[in-house]
């Protein structure tokens, strides 16, 4: 007996080791084709963006270039051989906030480009380039700052900073027109028509602004979603109590669902929170809040924690996405491939590679899923018998392409080496209740995500739900994970 079950669990190690060599074989193969077919539709793209949008739009394939600052405002940028210099007018500028995964992707074809063009360059340039690039370089480094930067995020900042400049935070025109490739129906467009900066907020309870009878409770959803991820489960599984004692608050992030989505922004965690606060915290004259966060939300809700330490009364996280960075290794890439592994199974993480590792592959996805959403809904509906849950295709489809790529880059790796930092301050500043909701069965954020954020903050309640996985978390479990909230709710008032 004990020998046919040691015989078994050996079966069982070699038919995962088999797997496992299966499918990284079969993924190498897969996503080099990949990388060929992304290069191929930078091509297309900019031929198609200049006949139809006039101008030749920017990309993030070129490789990051020596750039340097100056006092004036000023940054020389000299990338493939070549030296520009570009304009900036804002003090505000903080270019920490972005990601290199946005520029630095290493990849079997983008190594093998780059050693080829290294040479091509060594051999082709001649000795006056050289010194005249070396001397321009030298010069500006007297007066500034050396640092990497890709071209592509210089011109956005300039459109930017200059819009910002002329127009005193309102969205400029040009950027409420949505781009050739991306939905204008009226439901994703509906922001353009308000003279305000603000995102869609879904507000229930009671109305009065006065902090001593109402509490508030902020919702964060996660990636390519919208607030319906809450106000169609959540909202109405709340008790009548619950609803007449706590101001609910579902955002909209910037660039999702009905919120603004302007196409020169890159979508920063700064200005994530600034539109937040913008758009909640000061219109309601919210003074103190309970936050619930989805996923990727979970991030902004630890950043606005540590931003606002006095005022979060509890902090309920499901499956946030905390992965410790070993010693030695590159923050913003190392979270990369954590989250999009470049593997073709499981299927989630399949799609997460393909968001993550190709800009213009997953600009055609949204190309043809997002702006037709409503054609893709029909049929989804139709073959599904209307048993698929509308509000979760509602946030699927609606966002553009720009948004979800500088988010997903600048938020989920972009704030890597930032996330201990955050939970220390929770755990050593706040003493909120934290609270960390994990399904079992998540294949794109895995349960240890959840144990690593209760090794950074012991006190911390993980709960684990068994056969659930990242959506099905609250979809499905809403009104059991209403009551839990409550309780929270409740706890955290009693304390304070």
């Amino acid at each position: 007996m004990v020998l046919g079950m040691g015989m078994g669990r050996k079966v069982r190690f070699a038919m995962l080791l088999i797997g496992r060599a299966i499918n990284d074989s079969v993924s190498f193969v897969v996503f080099t084709i990949l990388d060929l077919v992304d290069l191929f539709l930078c091509l297309v793209y900019r031929v198609a963006d200049f006949f139809i949008e006039a101008e030749w739009k920017s990309c993030y394939c070129s490789s990051s270039s020596s750039s340097s600052s100056s006092n004036s405002g000023k940054i020389l940028v000299s990338e493939h051989g070549e030296s520009k210099i570009v304009s900036l007018s804002s003090t505000k500028l903080r270019l920490e906030e972005i990601s290199d995964t946005l520029y630095r992707r290493p990849s079997l074809l983008t190594e093998v480009s780059k050693l080829t063009i290294n040479e091509l360059k060594r051999l082709k340039l001649d000795a006056n380039n050289n010194n005249n690039n070396n001397n321009v370089i030298n010069n500006n480094n007297n007066k500034g700052t050396t640092f990497m930067v890709n071209s592509t995020i210089v011109e956005m900042l300039q459109g930017k900073i200059g819009g910002n400049n002329n127009h005193n935070h309102n969205l400029n025109s040009h950027v409420r027109i949505p781009r050739w490739s991306d939905c204008d129906c009226k439901f994703c467009t509906c922001w353009t028509s308000s003279t305000k900066e603000t995102l869609y907020v879904k507000s229930e309870g009671p109305k009065s602004d006065l902090a001593e009878e109402n509490e508030n409770v902020l919702f964060i959803h996660g990636f390519i979603s919208s607030s319906a991820f809450w106000t169609e489960t959540v909202f109405p599984n709340l008790s009548n109590e619950a609803k007449t004692k706590y101001r609910l608050f579902a955002i909209d992030l910037l660039g999702f669902g009905r919120s603004p989505k302007p196409s020169d922004s890159l979508y920063t965690l700064r200005e994530h929170l600034d539109m937040i606060e913008r758009s909640v915290l000061e219109p309601n004259k919210v003074k103190s809040f309970h936050i619930v966060a989805h996923s990727l939300g979970c991030i902004l809700a630890l950043a606005l924690a540590v931003k606002h330490p006095g005022s979060v009364k509890s902090l309920t996280l499901l499956a946030p996405p905390y992965f410790p960075v070993p010693k030695g290794e590159h923050a913003t890439q190392y979270v990369m491939r954590r989250v999009a592994p470049r593997r073709v199974w499981p299927l989630i993480g399949f799609g997460a590679s393909l968001a993550c590792w190709y800009e213009h592959i997953s600009r055609t996805i949204c190309l043809v899923i997002c702006k037709n959403h409503r054609l893709v809904e029909f049929l989804v509906k139709l073959i599904t018998r209307n048993r698929l849950r509308t509000f979760l295709l509602e946030g699927f489809f609606c966002h553009t392409h720009n948004a979800a790529w500088h988010t997903l880059h600048n938020i989920i790796c972009g704030t890597a080496a930032k996330l201990d930092a955050y939970l220390t301050v929770v755990r050593d500043r706040l003493s909120c209740d934290v609270h960390v909701f994990h399904g079992e069965d998540d294949e794109l954020i895995p349960v240890e995500c959840s144990h690593n954020v209760k090794a950074k903050i012991p006190r911390a309640h993980i709960k684990v739900i068994n056969k659930k996985d990242h959506i099905t978390i609250v979809v499905g479990r809403q009104k059991a994970f209403a009551s839990e909230l409550e309780q929270i709710w409740r706890n955290s008032s009693t304390k304070t």
